[in-house]
């Protein structure tokens, strides 16, 4: 068999290839897929003899076109399924498949009502053989401006991956193998919908897309294929419809030629009357739509074919009772479907069971769609025909209110049920909510500030995050008094904040502070842009560039103040003072200096001021401005005191900002064994915290980080790793393409686990640059950690990871970057062990013990300059030892190596005995061969051919 072409895979098997096409481990493959590692290893060799090829690494470098584990083998989700038989379209069948096997997008062009949808149906499942990655088929109907992208990825089955666009995930998505997207009524958004098409042509150009629209897109090569109303299957369709209903109707071939000629031959106006002639019969059917065209005729101001659409619903609506016009009418302001209860909202006097029966008697007369599941839907063209006659009423402003006082109490319902199984019902009706705070005006109202707080919280937790944040400043402009707003803007911050986006939430923030001060006062700080504007952070540093972009601070809670109706008098100077406390707190621990906003210094005197106004009895506000002021004054009393106040004012999250600027204030002291104390403490509360929460979810998503850097930061490397794995399964925000690999290639690194690292700093690296290459000082020390792999390895690319990692961190010179400075002096000096290049040692050990900033890594950097001193025979080795003993209290790595270059330095074979069992209980397998090569009779005990330690390297040159 030829390598490359398998036989048939299985989707398991091919969600396994997936796995691989993303370098994950087989344990990672089967926590994904929640199977056995022994299962994925039968997979994984069932492929290689399918794919006939000799080794993983090849399997991987085939599985690039491979769908996504999302998709099933060409399968396309979503394809309209129909119980009556298609008839017609031969020639514009074989025209669009034909195209589709071109590049440019295929656009199905026709009036309303022609059959475009069912056409596209079937030409997508004719198609889907094709489309080996599969697919999705979207009906863009309920959705309006500028969720097109939102909802071509729910129909993918992709989550966002903040700060990556969401646009390169669909891309990534359609790039694996061949895919088919089918966009179906487009008309009303063809703007957004060739936008779209166009960035995906340029970064999947193998995708089949397919257009169906009511106008042309107009989109560059496009090729439209124009779909006619029907001619000689015009007839055939009436009547195989028609005894569907009634199986013994007959009727004089002219006289149904005729009527179908009176119909425009639109196989939806011919289904409609199809519907009706059982009951009426022919005669009656042909007068009726005589009097219905006569009637309608001078309609101005519309296409022909419209007309006659028109008269057709106008007859069939004319012929209903009351009250089914009636709830006909309302129904037109569900874009998306409706259930029983949403139609009953609309009819108010009516009991659901009265309501229940008109539903079905429309749905009979195929005025409604059965979706199925207990829901309902117009079909676009009635329902646009509905709300004419909705307006025609006057029952508009009625209705709307209606409908709002639905999806209000609709929201409300799903968020109580945020803990339990919501997701699906949420996306049943989350377009139909998003519409209906769409058509609220952005003044105050009760009903559509509870809409829009209900919906952002929602999409928070379905993590629609940057969605979140536009649906809590809608509620901030509806809220009904400034404590609500406030409120509100809070959330929006505390969204901003955990999805890294630490200047957005600065100017939440200043600006939900700025509402609370009294108008004949006002000293406004700042402007906030809307979150659709606001210029996004990718990536920063905190002031003492020592976090990542995900360790962010507190802001105060979003769901955890007492709302205003409920709370009495509200403290408005106290909610002010603790509000700019959190905007301080953000500006030094989330915003690096090089991204520092001027009025940030204004703050402490901001708070000074706000909290002589405030109630003195607040111990909650008291510890925010403590915090504050820990993190701006800098010192460990300062810290230890706000710690105090947090734990006094009974507030987890408080309470966990506040230990986090401990962990700073001990950091910067050395002390990494009490840094480990305090993150422990932190994991341990974020256990009950409510992951949907967004002031919750970025304590829990700062808390991994810090515990993970922690526990390497004191060398328990399984710790480390342990604690990466809980974020990748815990993370209240999603799977990142890159920041959350950094937790596990640093300790996988110093672990010796060098294929794995050599797996994922790739993936790391690419997403990086997908997401525009933001500067990231912080997580280039994860591409040094692949440098130091591929260096104690030999591949040969240690030169490449360590060139990459200064074009991460924007550096000539590591030295030049105070977090990344320590880590690279680690790395440089334990390679230049390794591969004994001494030539350079003088420097290299001059570096790893220069004063540093941030002291993170020190450890590591002093062990490892101390044992290049001994190994390359400075004069000054005994005394560099001497000055790097200290760190062996702080950090089990750094005491293993300090073991060991005792043994080297004195020729002690206990000292390289006992770092032989230090390097055991951490498990680092690389530095334990190194070890063990340096004890004579013990040298087969190393157990990989990557862990060639040392070389010849004995007791060192001296003096």
């Amino acid at each position: 068999m030829v390598p490359g072409e398998p036989r048939e895979v299985s989707p398991r098997e091919a969600e396994v290839l997936a796995g691989l096409a993303e370098h994950r481990t087989n344990a990672q493959i089967a926590h994904r897929l929640q199977i056995s590692i022994r299962t994925v290893e039968s997979h994984v060799s069932s492929l290689l003899r399918k794919y006939g090829v000799a080794n993983r690494a090849a399997l991987v470098a085939l599985s690039g076109h491979q769908p996504s584990p999302s998709a099933r083998p060409g399968h396309v989700e979503g394809i309209p399924v129909s119980h009556t038989s298609f008839i017609g379209r031969r020639q514009e069948r074989q025209e669009a498949l034909a195209a589709l096997t071109d590049a440019a997008p295929v656009c199905l062009v026709g009036p309303g009502g022609v059959g475009k949808t069912r056409l596209a149906a079937v030409l997508a499942q004719a198609a889907s053989t094709s489309f080996p990655a599969g697919g999705a088929f979207i009906d863009l109907t309920p959705v309006g401006e500028g969720f097109v992208l939102r909802t071509v990825a729910d129909a993918l089955g992709l989550a966002e991956r903040p700060p990556q666009p969401l646009e390169s995930v669909v891309a990534e998505r359609l790039a694996l193998g061949r895919s088919l997207l089918v966009l179906d009524n487009c008309e009303h958004l063809l703007d957004e919908v060739g936008d779209l098409v166009e960035r995906l042509r340029a970064d999947c150009p193998q995708a089949g897309i397919l257009i169906a629209s009511r106008e042309r897109p107009g989109l560059p090569g496009e090729r439209v294929i124009t779909v006619p109303p029907l001619a000689g299957e015009a007839e055939t369709l009436f009547l195989d419809r028609a005894r569907a209903i009634d199986p013994g109707f007959a009727a004089e071939s002219a006289v149904i030629a005729e009527v179908c000629a009176r119909l425009d031959g639109l196989p939806l106006t011919i289904e409609l009357a199809a519907s009706r002639v059982a009951v009426l019969g022919i005669d009656a059917l042909r007068v009726g739509l005589q009097d219905r065209l006569r009637l309608l005729s001078g309609a101005r101001g519309r296409p022909p074919r419209h007309r006659s659409l028109r008269a057709v619903i106008g007859w069939s609506y004319d012929l209903l009772e009351e009250e089914e016009r009636a709830l006909l009418r309302r129904l037109a302001v569900f874009a998306g479907g409706f259930d029983l209860a949403a139609a009953t909202a609309l009819m108010p006097d009516t009991p659901p069971s009265a309501t229940a029966d008109v539903i079905g008697r429309l749905a009979d007369k195929s005025l409604i769609g059965v979706v199925g599941g207990g829901r309902w839907r117009l079909l676009e063209t009635i329902r646009a025909f509905a709300a004419d006659r909705l307006a025609d009423s006057g029952e508009t402003e009625e209705t709307l209110q209606l409908r709002l006082r639905w999806a209000a109490g609709t929201a409300a319902t799903l968020e109580s049920r945020l803990d339990g199984n919501w997701v699906p019902q949420f996306d049943l009706v989350a377009d139909d909510l998003r519409a209906t705070l769409a058509d609220t005006p952005a003044v105050p109202d009760r009903q559509a500030h509870r809409l829009a707080r209900s919906l952002a919280h929602l999409t928070f937790a379905r993590r629609f995050h940057r969605e979140a944040i536009g649906h809590y400043l809608a509620a901030a402009d509806r809220a009904g008094d400034a404590a609500d707003g406030h409120q509100d803007l809070l959330s929006a911050a505390a969204t901003a904040v955990s999805i890294a986006d630490g200047r957005l939430a600065f100017r939440l923030l200043v600006r939900a502070a700025d509402q609370l001060e009294p108008a004949d006062q006002a000293e406004p700080v700042d402007q906030v842009e809307p979150a659709d504007q606001a210029e996004p952070v990718d990536q920063v540093e905190p002031a003492d560039q020592a976090e990542p972009a995900d360790h962010v601070d507190q802001p105060e809670p979003a769901g955890h103040a007492e709302p205003a109706d409920q709370a009495g008098d509200v403290d408005h100077a106290g909610l002010r003072a603790a509000t700019l406390a959190s905007a301080l707190v953000v500006t030094h621990r989330y915003r690096g200096a090089h991204d520092r906003d001027p009025m940030s210094e204004l703050l402490p005197a901001l708070i000074d001021k706000a909290t002589i106004g405030a109630a003195p009895a607040d111990p909650r506000t008291a510890a925010l401005v403590a915090i504050a002021r820990a993190w701006d004054q800098d010192g460990l009393e300062l810290a230890c005191s706000a710690v105090e106040a947090a734990r006094g004012c009974g507030d987890v999250i408080v309470l966990l900002g506040a230990l986090d600027v401990l962990t700073r204030a001990h950091a910067r002291a050395g002390r990494m064994r009490t840094v480990q104390r305090i993150c422990q403490e932190r994991l341990t509360l974020i256990e009950h915290l409510p992951a949907h929460e967004p002031s919750a979810a970025a304590e829990i998503v700062d808390t991994f980080h810090s515990a993970a850097r922690a526990e390497l930061c004191v060398g328990d490397l399984p710790a480390a790793l342990a604690v990466a794995d809980r974020a990748q399964r815990e993370d209240p925000i999603g799977e990142h393409p890159y920041l959350s690999i950094p937790k596990t290639i640093r300790p996988l690194a110093l672990s010796g686990r060098f294929p794995e690292v050599f797996q994922q700093a790739p993936a790391m690296w690419e997403a990086w640059h997908q997401a525009g290459s933001p500067r990231s000082a912080w997580m280039s020390t994860a591409i040094f950690a692949a440098a130091l792999a591929h260096g104690l390895a030999g591949t040969g690319e240690f030169d490449l990871w360590r060139s990459r990692a200064l074009e991460m961190a924007r550096m000539e010179d590591a030295a030049s970057s105070p977090v990344l400075a320590p880590f690279a002096a680690f790395v440089d000096a334990r390679v230049a062990v390794h591969t004994r290049a001494y030539h350079q040692a003088a420097t290299l050990v001059e570096r790893a013990f220069a004063p540093f900033a941030v002291r993170w890594y020190e450890a590591y950097a002093r062990a490892a300059g101390a044992e290049l001193a001994v190994v390359a025979g400075l004069p000054e080795a005994a005394e560099r030892v001497a000055a790097a003993l200290p760190y062996a209290e702080q950090n089990d790595w750094a005491a293993a190596c300090l073991a060991r270059t005792r043994g080297i330095l004195h020729g002690d074979r206990h000292a390289l005995a006992e770092a032989v069992e230090r390097w055991t209980s951490i498990d680092a397998r690389f530095e334990r061969a190194c070890t063990l090569r340096l004890l004579p009779g013990r040298e087969q005990e190393t157990i990989s051919p990557l862990q060639q330690p040392f070389g010849d390297v004995g007791r060192p040159r001296t003096g």
